[in-house]
């Protein structure tokens, strides 16, 4: 039918011409089919029903569980019904809700506490508030910390995962939000906690990405080596956000909407932004050589700008430490997302 494949995302066909834009995206037998031109669009549905005897749902609402509320400010997409799912399945949908969905003050390690008798119990809960964070950005620390303990849970790992549940009893319907007016431009913020683990001594990387004031990409995930300074545990994360920022200015191009470059990236380490615009290796950071190269390159190419900023206002200072209720809250507020039944 004259689609293209996306090189950025195998999921993902598109089909341009002088008067309209159509995209497809695919998961299985499950399709999204977006575009401007309504005539194009009915055409392809047609061309698959011929073809396969599709089933057409209309306008979108519900996709693999992530639902879509529609107003003339702009779309809401949460998961109200799989998180109230998650609650009613673990008997916690009557529970007190928690402000926060980690406690600052808890430290979890391997082996403390006793082992569960069934860790496949841990295991599903996990795994199922893994997939609630496709919508829930403030989960991502939480569930990172989670994670690390699937292969021998104990029962203090277990009362973690629980109070996250207490904390999603809080707001089911908290969501992404995508204004109708925004700007197509692109700010992405990162950050690490060095040395973090108790066991290992890895780093945790944390960055957002934002596509006007809604957050589209977020991360926390464990350092694959030991950072032997702040600086190198900084530019770990730094060479992670500006390989998702290429990332997007490829799928962007392919859905014929060029982003604004560069791109700034907020980094409340000076040293390390020192170190992207300094052509000159010495002793301390041979090591790091090849994350400063990535970095430097993207620098040099105009696709990122790196710009200090003061850790209180670093907004990827949650994905990678717990924060306090007054902090969170204030995190949470910054990153755009809404109650679908709130007012805005």
């Amino acid at each position: 039918m004259g689609f293209q494949h996306s090189s950025a995302d195998q999921a993902l066909f598109t089909k341009s011409s002088s008067t309209s834009f159509t995209a497809i995206l695919v998961y299985v037998d499950d399709l999204v089919l977006a575009g401007n031109n309504l005539c194009e669009i009915q055409t392809v549905k047609q061309a698959l029903d011929h073809a396969y005897k599709i089933k057409d749902l209309g306008q979108l609402r519900f996709f693999l569980g992530l639902e879509v509320s529609r107003s003339k400010t702009g779309l809401i997409l949460n998961q109200q019904q799989y998180a109230l799912s998650l609650l009613q399945d673990t008997g916690t949908l009557a529970s007190k809700p928690y402000k926060t969905p980690f406690d600052p003050s808890t430290k979890l390690q391997l082996n403390h506490g006793s082992p569960l008798p069934d860790p496949s119990l841990y295991r599903r809960l996990v795994g199922r508030l893994i997939y609630l964070t496709i919508s829930r950005p403030d989960l991502s620390y939480a569930i990172q910390q989670l994670s690390l303990y699937m292969e021998s849970p104990h029962d203090t790992h277990y009362q973690a995962a629980i109070r996250v549940l207490h904390y999603i009893k809080s707001s089911p319907s908290l969501g992404l939000f995508f204004s109708s007016t925004s700007n197509l431009n692109l700010s992405a913020f990162a950050d690490s906690d060095w040395a973090c683990c108790i066991e290992t001594r890895r780093s945790i990387t944390g960055f957002c990405i934002f596509l006007g004031p809604s957050i589209i990409c977020w991360k926390t995930k464990k350092q694959k080596t030991v950072s032997r300074s702040s600086s190198e545990a900084e530019y770990c994360a730094l060479g992670m956000l500006v390989c998702e920022i290429q990332w997007l200015n490829y799928l962007f191009n392919d859905l014929h909407l060029p982003l604004q470059i560069p791109t700034p990236v907020f980094c409340d380490n000076r040293s390390a932004i020192y170190l992207a615009h300094n052509p000159v290796f010495h002793e301390r950071t041979k090591h790091i050589e090849i994350d400063c190269h990535v970095v430097r390159e993207k620098i040099q190419q105009g696709l990122v700008k790196l710009l200090p900023i003061s850790s209180s206002e670093q907004l990827a200072d949650a994905f990678t430490k717990p924060l306090s209720t007054k902090l969170f809250q204030l995190f949470v507020s910054k990153l755009g997302l809404r109650d679908l039944h709130l007012p805005p």
